[in-house]
């Protein structure tokens, strides 16, 4: 899909999550980050999310809207269902000082700071590793020449393209628990895993990285409507960012629609949750992404 620059894109996207189950749920707790939030790179039209229990809203330290509901069985299937409209902002300018300066970052920098009133952690809390996305010596000396010279967007982008050479995109060699360490040496993964080994190598060199959780718009690739992708930090004072779908290797444009960010995959998971009972767990997963005029 050719995206033109400075066009807005609108989508229409239906998300449904079908849990089943071949021995009852008692009572599940479960925790959402399903709804997306406008900010410098899209703006959400109006969205609804539906489940089995009364969804209760906050916003936790990342600045993700989060959804929570309790559900008490019998239940042998737990349906959760996400729709609503997002335009995206194709190549959005920095604001304020960070416009003034967005030569450092260079094409595909964006400002993303705390609304007036909201508490979020520092870019800085991005610098440390989780169980995910430990970074040992071998993954810092694959990733330390391509950034030798500083991380400007150019050189994160050689970065992304290294990490989709070595850690070759094949479904079904990984999971949702499977490291960022794991899958650099095994050579192969998802999304996930390759978004992830671009967070793990950046905060090992001291660059600030969160995991993006959204939607990519493929009209020949419909399983990948669920993806993951790498927002780096090139300015923690100003707040400066860039987002980069490692698995494309490009800038993320008018194809993407950010869900959640988070330190890894759990943190920003689409759905979370608590189970009592509930033994042979299935799941059924069916994402819609119309673009509209």
């Amino acid at each position: 899909m050719h995206v033109a620059r400075d066009i807005p894109v609108k989508y229409k996207i239906h998300h449904k999550t079908i849990y089943r189950y071949t021995e009852p749920v008692r009572r599940s707790v479960h925790e959402l980050r399903l709804a997306p939030r406008s900010g410098p790179l899209q703006s959400v039209q109006y969205w609804t999310l539906s489940a089995p229990g009364n969804l209760s809203e906050a916003r936790d330290g990342f600045g993700n809207i989060v959804h929570n509901f309790t559900m008490a069985g019998p239940a042998r299937t737990i349906a959760i269902v996400a729709t609503g409209e997002v335009e995206v902002r194709i190549d959005p300018a920095p604001t304020g000082q960070a416009g003034a300066e967005a030569g450092e970052g260079g094409h595909g920098a964006f400002q993303d700071l705390p609304e007036a009133g909201e508490s979020r952690v520092s870019p800085l809390y991005f610098l440390s590793g989780t169980p995910l996305t430990q970074a040992p010596a071998d993954m810092q000396a694959f990733a330390a020449p391509y950034l030798a010279a500083g991380h400007e967007v150019p050189a994160l982008l050689a970065l992304a393209d290294g990490i989709a050479e070595r850690v070759q995109y094949r479904a079904n060699t990984t999971d949702v628990g499977t490291s960022a360490v794991e899958a650099f040496r095994l050579g192969s993964g998802v999304c996930q895993d390759q978004a992830q080994v671009m967070v793990a190598a950046c905060r090992a060199l001291g660059i600030p990285a969160r995991y993006v959780s959204g939607y990519f718009y493929d009209a020949a690739a419909a399983s990948l409507a669920s993806h993951a992708w790498a927002d780096i930090c090139l300015d923690a004072d100003r707040g400066l960012w860039c987002s980069i779908d490692v698995t494309h290797r490009c800038i993320t444009d008018g194809r993407h629609v950010r869900l959640a960010v988070g330190r890894d995959y759990a943190s920003a998971a689409p759905i979370r949750g608590i189970l009592e009972g509930g033994a042979g767990e299935t799941m059924e997963v069916d994402i819609e992404i119309t673009p509209l005029a």
